[in-house]
């Protein structure tokens, strides 16, 4: 009998078969879907750039959306864009060169189109910013930072080959940059730094889906007129050689699936190979109920940094090792469709 009792007593200590499993960890996605309206910025339509292709062999239309960048960036280049699209430059034009994990590229293929009056030659300085005014902080007061491992060890005052420094507030593992002593976010960007010489030196990111300005060589910097859209591995190394005036925010599969040009760096060879671009047009000038609407995730926001944190320690189920890490160019800025009311 006793045996029997203290068999019960054992038994009653196991738990029972249906109790709960945590909860699964949210991904990326997952969190910022979660995130809060207030943690979302609407996209003023004045900053959209709305390019309309032909349609495809089946018919269907082709729409690629662009969000123009913010202030201090590239204000020379978009300043000529809006003339550009004002003047309604690009219509009749076309998509002439698609690079293989590089570049698609726009505009006048013949080189003789006369471009409309009033726009300014840019310099070559202004491909890097320095303006404190604009500098933007986490909910917390601090600045999203990572710095590169030569820049961490000199802060540091010695040399660690092994170690960057966290993102400031994120829980990020240290975190690299192959190409500027510092990166971060700002108002939605993805930003570089330098402050060794000259205090507050930023510059936009050649990520997936920035849009820069076409040129030839040094001193030119573009008029604006060639435009391209990075389909490939972020090329870095044009950082600060080419001036970035914003990113495409809906249709880049109509770009990035495009055949690839067999002429030299992607250009097409002939003209029937080229995709006629039917209009572009800032939002503004289009019907109000056709305008496109979209919103970005605050990359000041809680919800940001929660998102941020989740792209380099993946913890959701289907990862078995997350990275420690990431690529300032892996955490692409949530942006969604908002629906007409």
């Amino acid at each position: 009998m006793r045996h029997l009792l203290l068999a019960a007593a054992a038994a009653s200590l196991v738990l029972p078969a249906y109790a709960e499993e945590p909860a699964p960890i949210p991904s990326p996605g997952e969190i910022a879907a979660a995130a809060p309206a207030t943690d979302w910025i609407a996209i003023a339509p004045s900053d959209l750039l709305v390019m309309d292709l032909a349609p495809d062999a089946k018919g269907k239309p082709r729409r690629v959306v662009i969000q123009l960048m913010p202030a201090p960036f590239s204000r020379g280049w978009i300043g000529n864009i809006r003339k550009l699209a004002a003047a309604h430059w690009w219509d009749g034009t076309s998509v002439n060169r698609v690079q293989d994990n590089y570049v698609v590229q726009w505009g006048d293929a013949t080189e003789k189109k006369p471009l409309p009056q009033g726009l300014v030659t840019v310099p070559e300085s202004e491909y890097v910013v320095s303006d404190p005014a604009s500098k933007e902080t986490t909910s917390g007061g601090k600045p999203v930072i990572i710095l590169s491992k030569d820049e961490a060890a000199r802060r540091a005052g010695r040399m660690d080959r092994d170690r960057g420094l966290d993102i400031y507030g994120s829980g990020f593992e240290p975190a690299t940059d192959a190409y500027a002593p510092r990166v971060t976010f700002e108002s939605g960007w993805p930003i570089g730094l330098d402050d060794r010489k000259v205090p507050d030196q930023r510059w936009p990111l050649h990520c997936y889906g920035m849009v820069g300005v076409g040129r030839n060589m040094s001193p030119d910097t573009g008029s604006g007129a060639e435009l391209y859209v990075v389909i490939g591995q972020a090329p870095r190394h044009l950082d600060r050689n080419i001036a970035l005036v914003g990113r495409v925010v809906r249709g880049i599969e109509h770009l990035s699936s495009l055949p690839r040009g067999t002429g030299a760096l992607g250009f097409y060879e002939t003209e029937a190979e080229r995709v006629p671009i039917m209009s572009i047009r800032v939002a503004t000038e289009l019907p109000v109920a056709e305008r496109p609407r979209f919103e970005y995730l605050s990359t000041e926001s809680e919800s940001f940094r929660r998102y941020a944190d989740a792209r380099a320690n993946r913890r959701d189920p289907f990862f078995i090792r997350p990275a420690g890490g990431a690529d300032i160019c892996n955490i692409p800025i949530p942006i969604r469709p908002v629906e007409a009311k």
